[in-house]
C-alpha cells in the first residue's frame, strides 16, 4: 500500500461534478465581478501586515485566484473566492468608503463634518490600523469621530483598538452598538470559547496552505486574522427599530434585527446618503443558521421578516446596498430584488423544513431532499459559500426538536469509539472494512467512504491505512464542495490526519473580553470550569466582600458552584469570609493572582480557613484549546 504524504489530485468523479458546475451555473453573469471592483481607489503597496509576533495578513496570499479554476475547487467556489479576494479601499457612495479583503470582513468609513465614522473594525488591531491607514493615504488624515459595531460577532469589533486611542476615549467618542451587544459578545466568547475557537481552526482553515489543492476562502471572505483581538464597550446603544442618532454630522436610522445573524444585530440606512448598511443580515451568500463552529442556533423566520421590513423602511430611499462582508450593489430597483430574493431564501428553508418535519422525516432525510426554487438557485447570492441547504436544514430541525429525531434506536446510543469497536468488528475487522472502503473509493463515493472509515479510526486511531484513506476521502470532498467552510473543514481533517495537531491559530479569550465580562458571567464562566466528579464531595461556602459593591457568596457543593447574595441562604457559616477589592477577586478568579498572593495585598482581609479559597480554585479545571476533532 502506498500512503500519500501530501493533498492529493482530484479523482476523476469530482472533476466530472465539477464540470457538471460549469454548465449548471450563469458563468457569463458578470455583475458581480463589476461591483465588487467598482469604485477601487488603491490598496497598500506593502501585501503583510505586521504583528508582534509576524505577519497577521498577507494581502497576496490569494494571489493564485486570478488564474483558471483548477480541478481541485468547485469552480462556483473559485467564482467567490475571486470575488472575495480583491482587496483595497473602494468608494461606495459620495463621503462612504470600504476596506475590503485586509481581514474576514469589511471596514466601512463614513465621512462626517470633522472626521470619520468608523463601523465594523475587523477581528485583528493590526488589521484595523492597516486599513484605517490605507483610507487616510487616499482621503486624509481625518480623525476618528464615532466606531460603530453592527454585532456582536468578534470580526466587526475585535480590531478596534487599531482605530480608537486613549485619547479618542478620553474625549468621549461615541462608541455605537445594538441593545444586547456586550452580553452576547462576552458571552458567546468566553463560556464556549475554547470548543468555538478549535472549531473555527477547521471551519476557516486559517493553518492552511493557500493554493488550488489547499484553503482558497470561506465563502464570507477569505479567513480570519491573527493579531490581537480587542474589546472597547459601547457608550451609545440603540434600542429599537426606527431610533435616529446623528454622530459628527451623520445622520442615521436604524432597524434592530435580534435573533438573525447574530442575537444582537442592526440595519443602518444613511438617508442623506441614499445608502443602506445590511450588517451580515444580506450578504452574498446563504449565511448560517448554525454555524459549524458552534453557536445559538438562528431563527430564519424572523430573519426573513426583517429583510422584509428593510425593504418597506428604507427601499424607497436606496440606491446602493452594502455589508459587512463582500461587495455593495448599485441601483434602487436591484437592491429590492436582492433583498426580497433574500428574505425568500430563508423564509423557504425555514418553512419547507417545518412541512417536512411535520411529514416526520429526520434532520439527514430533510437535508438530502430539500431543493430551493429555480429562480433562487440560479441567482449567485443565494448559494451555500458559506452556509448550506444541508446544514441550515438541521439547524431549523434542531432549533424546532433538538437533537433528538424521535427514532428510539437513536435514544442512546454507544459513544463514538465504543460503537466504532463493534461496528469494525461486525464488519470482519478493520483490514475487511478498508479493503471495501477502497473498492467505494475507486468507485467515487467519498461521502461513504469517510462514514466508514470513521469508525475504522475511532477503534483504532493509529492505524496509518485508515488515517491514509480517510484523509484521501475528506480531501476529494473538500475539492468537491461549493461551501468554503465545508472545504475548509474537509481540508483540515485531512491535514491532521496526515500532520498530527496543527494548533489552534486564534483565541477569543482576550483581555478586553474578560474585562467586559459582568461579575455574574465571571462567577458563570468559573462554574462552566468545576471537575463535576472530583468535586462530588466537596462543600466549601466562600463570602467576598467586594468594595464598594453587594457582598457576594460562592459555594461549591455536589460539584456546583452557585452564587448569591451574601445575605440569602449560600451565607450561612462561610468557611472563609474576604475582604477586597473586585479587580483582585477578577483576577484570582480569572487565575492571573494567586491565593498566596491576594492575601498579603493591601486592604485584603480574610477570617477564617484560608486554605479553602486554594481548594476551590483547585476545583477548576482547564479547557484544552487543541482537542481531536478527527481522532478520538
Amino acid at each position: 500500500m502506498n500512503h500519500s504524504t501530501g493533498p492529493a489530485p482530484a479523482e476523476p468523479s469530482i472533476v466530472e461534478a465539477n464540470t457538471a458546475v460549469l454548465r449548471r451555473f450563469p458563468f457569463d453573469d458578470t455583475r458581480d465581478l463589476e461591483d465588487a471592483r467598482r469604485g477601487f481607489l488603491g490598496t497598500a503597496p506593502d501585501p503583510l501586515v505586521r504583528g508582534a509576533d509576524g505577519a497577521v495578513w498577507d494581502l497576496d496570499a490569494y494571489g493564485f485566484l486570478a488564474g483558471d479554476c483548477p480541478a481541485t475547487v468547485n469552480p462556483s467556489l473559485w467564482r467567490q473566492s475571486r470575488l472575495v479576494a480583491d482587496h483595497g479601499l473602494f468608494e461606495v457612495a459620495e463621503g462612504i468608503y470600504q476596506v475590503r479583503g485586509f481581514d474576514l470582513s469589511n471596514m466601512t468609513l463614513v465621512e462626517g463634518e470633522q472626521g470619520v465614522l468608523v463601523i465594523d473594525p475587523l477581528i485583528s488591531s493590526e488589521t484595523a490600523a492597516a486599513a484605517l491607514a490605507l483610507y487616510r493615504a487616499h482621503r486624509g488624515r481625518r480623525p476618528v469621530t464615532a466606531v460603530l459595531y453592527t454585532h456582536s460577532h468578534v470580526d466587526h469589533f475585535g480590531g478596534v483598538r487599531g482605530v480608537v486611542g486613549e485619547a479618542e476615549l478620553a474625549a468621549g467618542i461615541p462608541v455605537i452598538a445594538p441593545y444586547g451587544f456586550l452580553e452576547h459578545a462576552v458571552s458567546e466568547n468566553v463560556y464556549a470559547g475554547t470548543a468555538m475557537a478549535r472549531r473555527a481552526a477547521y471551519m476557516y482553515g486559517a493553518v492552511l496552505p493557500r493554493g488550488e489543492r489547499g484553503q482558497v476562502g470561506a465563502g464570507l471572505g477569505q479567513t480570519t486574522s491573527t493579531g490581537s483581538v480587542g474589546l472597547i464597550p459601547p457608550t451609545l446603544t440603540i434600542t429599537r427599530t426606527g431610533q435616529e442618532e446623528e454622530v459628527d454630522g451623520i445622520r442615521m436610522v436604524f432597524q434592530l434585527t435580534p435573533g438573525t445573524e447574530a442575537p444582537a444585530e442592526l440595519n443602518i440606512h444613511f438617508p442623506d446618503h441614499r445608502a443602506l448598511c445590511m450588517a451580515e443580515n444580506a450578504t452574498h451568500n446563504l449565511h448560517n443558521l448554525l454555524t459549524l463552529r458552534g453557536a445559538e442556533v438562528r431563527d430564519p423566520r424572523v430573519w426573513a421578516r426583517y429583510l422584509a421590513e428593510a425593504v418597506t423602511l428604507f427601499g424607497a430611499d436606496t440606491d446602493v446596498a452594502f455589508a459587512s462582508h463582500h461587495w455593495p450593489m448599485w441601483g434602487r430597483d436591484r437592491v429590492i430584488t436582492f433583498l426580497n430574493e433574500q428574505r425568500d431564501l430563508y423564509a423557504y428553508l425555514h418553512d419547507q423544513t417545518l412541512r417536512m418535519i411535520n411529514e416526520g422525516l429526520t434532520p439527514l432525510e430533510i437535508a438530502e431532499r430539500m431543493e430551493m426554487p429555480p429562480a433562487l438557485e440560479q441567482a449567485w447570492h443565494t448559494h451555500g459559500y458559506y452556509g448550506s441547504v444541508s446544514h441550515n436544514t438541521k439547524a431549523v430541525y434542531q432549533r424546532y426538536l433538538g437533537w433528538f429525531d424521535g427514532n428510539p434506536a437513536h435514544l442512546w446510543e454507544h459513544p463514538p469509539t465504543e460503537a466504532a469497536k463493534r461496528y469494525v468488528e461486525f464488519m470482519g475487522g478493520a483490514g475487511e472494512v478498508l479493503r471495501r472502503a477502497r473498492a467505494s473509493f475507486d468507485e467515487g463515493d467519498f461521502r461513504w467512504v469517510a462514514q466508514v472509515v470513521n469508525h475504522v479510526l475511532f477503534a483504532d486511531p493509529d492505524n496509518p491505512e485508515a488515517r491514509d484513506l480517510q484523509a484521501r476521502a475528506l480531501e476529494q470532498l473538500g475539492y468537491g464542495s461549493e461551501n468554503g467552510t465545508w472545504r475548509n473543514f474537509y481540508l483540515m481533517g485531512a491535514l491532521e490526519l496526515r500532520e498530527g495537531a496543527v494548533g489552534t491559530p486564534t483565541t477569543t479569550a482576550s483581555p478586553d473580553f474578560l474585562a467586559a465580562l459582568t461579575l455574574e458571567q465571571l462567577f458563570d464562566a468559573a462554574a462552566i470550569r468545576v471537575d463535576g466528579p472530583r468535586s462530588w464531595h466537596a462543600d466549601i461556602t466562600i463570602r467576598w466582600n467586594i468594595t464598594g459593591a453587594d457582598p457576594v457568596t460562592l459555594r461549591l457543593r455536589n460539584g456546583v458552584l452557585t452564587h448569591g447574595s451574601a445575605r440569602g441562604p449560600l451565607d450561612a457559616n462561610p468557611d472563609l469570609d474576604i475582604t477586597l477589592a473586585e479587580a483582585d477577586l477578577r483576577a484570582v478568579l480569572l487565575g492571573t493572582l494567586a491565593p498566596a498572593d491576594l492575601l498579603t495585598r493591601e486592604g485584603v482581609r480574610a477570617t477564617g480557613d484560608t486554605a479553602k479559597l486554594t481548594e476551590l480554585l483547585g476545583h477548576l479545571g482547564r479547557p484544552d484549546p487543541g482537542f481531536a476533532i478527527v481522532t478520538p
